[in-house]
């Protein structure tokens, strides 16, 4: 099979719905011009703003999301991941979802973020997701795609949590996709470093949408959206303006990677 380009999509999404649809759509189609076939939004890429206002809007979002990515997915033929949106969860929480679409429109996969982020950081700024979030409690899914052979889903913060991923190989991933809204204090260490991790220990392609730069008050986010091969070489880095991380994958490539370090094979999982 030849190489097809995939696009890891880049944007600022601010507590502005509309602003952050018109944003995605002016990329999506940007990465359809130049040739990919499969593109990747970003965790919250509809909506980046205040919890109380997150909830408020989560009913209508969830709706307009999903809709969103059926109309982009038909109208610029590409399988598309809505990396993150609100989704009602009960009073006072949402799960944050994520949706694979087909060029049809078809739902291929649905995800509902697993792990969330509770966190002090040195910074001073303390997140605490749970507040307002119900955790997912189903594995992300694999699903086949046509062209592009099998895509596992996660988000953000998951990317902390190795055997996540050791699981979507194991189920035969060999695209694994990590739309996230990294912060830009945490992202200057680690996001690079363990988006290579989890491309290097299970042979896979690594696709990560990002937030880039000030979402709102004092919401910064690292940008670097990130498309990673499976021996660990960064392919394309979106840096930190809105834009597009993209690249070819080549199956035949993951298999010589698989071939030469069989790691997978190599596993002794009675042991653990």
């Amino acid at each position: 099979m030849s190489s097809v380009l995939v696009a890891a999509v880049q944007l600022t999404s601010t507590p502005d719905p509309d602003s952050n649809f018109a944003a995605a759509e002016e990329l999506i189609e940007l990465a359809a011009r130049r040739g990919a076939e499969l593109v990747g939004l970003p965790e919250n890429f509809a909506f980046m703003g205040a919890d109380q206002k997150r909830l408020e809007l989560a009913a209508s979002l969830a709706e307009r999301c999903s809709q969103f990515l059926v109309t982009m997915a038909r109208r610029y033929q590409v399988t598309l991941l809505g990396g993150g949106f609100p989704v009602p969860a009960g009073p006072g929480h949402t799960f944050n979802r994520a949706e694979l679409v087909s060029q049809e429109g078809q739902l291929l996969a649905r995800y509902d973020k697993i792990h969330l982020f509770d966190v002090d950081l040195p910074d001073g700024i303390t997140y605490r997701e749970s507040s307002t979030v119900t955790p997912g409690d189903q594995l992300p899914p694999v699903a086949e795609v046509s062209g592009l052979g099998r895509v596992g889903i996660s988000i953000c913060y998951d990317v902390r949590f190795p055997e996540l991923y050791r699981q979507l190989a194991a189920c035969g991933a060999d695209l694994l996709m990590v739309p996230a809204a990294f912060t830009a204090y945490t992202g200057k260490d680690h996001w690079q470093v363990l988006l290579q991790a989890r491309a290097i220990e299970n042979t896979a392609y690594v696709i990560a949408p990002a937030q880039t730069g000030t979402n709102y008050d004092r919401r910064h986010t690292h940008g670097h959206a990130l498309v990673i091969d499976p021996w660990g070489t960064v392919l394309a880095d979106a840096g930190v303006a809105p834009g597009l991380a993209i690249a070819p994958i080549d199956l035949a490539h993951l298999q010589r990677v698989r071939n030469q370090m069989p790691s997978l094979q190599h596993r002794r999982p009675a042991l653990f």
